[in-house]
């Protein structure tokens, strides 16, 4: 899915519906701000969300994912692109999903090797501490290697109101997690939770 065209498409839409950022978030229950996020292609609309907006900008889903209105030969042609494309998404975060096991497996494999090099071989001090100063860096660096990884993967799904979204760098940085969950706070309901992390929106 192409996120800044779709953004360009929502705010084209909006301004032929005579309304504002704020307007529009209000009649769609949500805060002006994601509004200006959709329409800045910094994300997409929830599931939950794209029947209502729809409805507003009058148009249908599969052209809202398109970004553009179709007739009715392009509508049957672009609603298969749109599944492909969710379902290489999904495939995509799959991957690195995959890739991220993969970079802490051998982050942690290289950094307790090199420790316990320098806890039992016989050498200088100077080495030793070299040693141990590369297996600190080695894992600091695949563990922040591989949270840029996971952060790219989907968002998240709220326990309370069951909406998905995709947490700021700080908030996921600093939030206590499991292998699938994150402990985050919700932007729609406000209300923090151990939230699910979903692959997509879908």
């Amino acid at each position: 899915m192409d996120q800044v065209k779709i953004g360009r498409f929502i705010k084209e839409l909006r301004k032929e519906e005579g309304l504002t950022q704020a307007e529009l978030a209000e009649r769609l229950h949500i805060s002006d701000k994601t509004v200006s996020k959709w329409e800045t292609g910094n994300g997409l609309p929830e599931v939950g969300l794209m029947l209502p907006l729809c409805e507003v900008l009058k148009i249908s889903v599969n052209e809202l994912l398109s970004a553009e209105k179709l007739d009715e030969k392009q509508y049957h042609q672009k609603a298969e692109e749109n599944i492909m494309s969710l379902m290489n998404e999904k495939a995509e975060a799959k991957r690195k999903l995959i890739l991220e096991v993969v970079v802490i497996f051998i982050t942690l494999l290289s950094s307790i090797t090199l420790i316990m090099l320098a806890g039992y071989l016989e050498m200088e001090t100077w080495v030793r501490i070299l040693l141990i100063v590369i297996a600190v860096v080695v894992m600091v660096g695949g563990i922040l290697v591989a949270a840029v990884l996971e952060m790219t993967v989907g968002g998240f799904e709220c326990r309370h109101c069951g909406e998905y979204f995709e947490p700021d760098a700080f908030s996921y940085l600093m939030g206590a997690h499991t292998i699938m969950h994150r402990r985050l706070k919700c932007p729609h309901c406000g209300k923090k939770s151990w939230c699910k992390r979903r692959l997509t929106k879908e």
